[in-house]
């Protein structure tokens, strides 16, 4: 027998239930932030789906977009010199970008012990332009430029988003509320997560970068080829992925056939 007790509480919850789900919800209040923002369109790279493979000549020209203008706030700590190989650069030429490179490598004099610095070296990782954080920050307003070696992946969109972003930059619109407007350092891009961004416009002119392989390098080129470098550093071994991916479904689809002729082989002469 159900207990009066019981029943009521189980008819008390029911109706609460019932009134959370039924009552007309308040909307939520939708931010300048969320108004504003705008989502990045698919940028369509070589190395996109299963058979995709990178455009070693593209990659080339978006590492001489990061050396001639990322670089200058941009690290790359998880990319040795010598990786350049793998996108066409020979080892003479990986050799030359190392020791011209503007930072040097903190080093200690064998002679003395003391710190030292010293010309890269191929096996080195791209050496950021600041000492520490700190140095970074007081160069930067206080902002902290993000190393770029997995930014691809780090961020929502990928190279779509660093694309948008780049390309992104504009007069605030007239109708933005005045608490969303950009002030001081920063600058209005509405791809950025909150209108509002620190790094100022770094590609501001066809032309800012001088392709040595005679491509046209216009603001939206050179957007796109730094992107589709910055896929790389991300993933520098997704054509082996790739690669191995593909081999995997091959060798599948030929056991199973194999299976399923042992199978009927074996099982043949055998009534059901």
């Amino acid at each position: 027998m159900i207990r009066p007790i019981a029943f009521l509480a189980g008819l008390v919850f029911v109706a609460a239930l019932l009134v959370a789900i039924l009552m007309p919800r308040e909307a939520a209040t939708e931010t300048a932030a969320h108004k504003f923002h705008l989502e990045s369109e698919h940028l369509a790279l070589a190395s996109d789906g299963p058979f995709g493979k990178f455009d070693r000549q593209q990659l080339q020209r978006g590492f001489q977009v990061y050396k001639e203008v990322c670089a200058a706030c941009h690290s790359l700590h998880y990319v040795a010199f010598r990786d350049l190989e793998n996108i066409g650069f020979t080892k003479p030429e990986v050799k030359a970008i190392a020791s011209q490179w503007a930072t040097e490598v903190p080093s200690i004099n064998p002679e003395t012990g003391e710190p030292a610095t010293r010309k890269a070296l191929p096996s080195d990782k791209f050496p950021g332009t600041y000492a520490n954080e700190v140095a970074a920050r007081a160069a930067n307003n206080n902002a902290l430029p993000p190393d770029l070696s997995l930014i691809t992946k780090a961020r929502e969109g990928g190279a779509s988003y660093v694309h948008a972003l780049l390309t992104g930059y504009r007069e605030p619109p007239a109708n933005l509320p005045a608490d969303a407007r950009p002030s001081g350092s920063l600058h209005y891009n509405p791809y950025f997560a909150n209108l509002n961004i620190a790094m100022p416009p770094p590609l501001v002119a066809d032309g800012q970068v001088t392709y040595a392989d005679g491509t046209k390098a216009s603001v939206d080129q050179m957007s796109k080829d730094v992107s589709a470098f910055l896929v790389w550093t991300a993933e520098p071994k997704l054509e082996n992925r790739h690669r191995t991916g593909i081999a995997v479904l091959i060798f599948l689809l030929i056991a199973t056939g194999i299976t399923y002729l042992s199978y009927k082989s074996i099982w043949a002469d055998k009534k059901q």
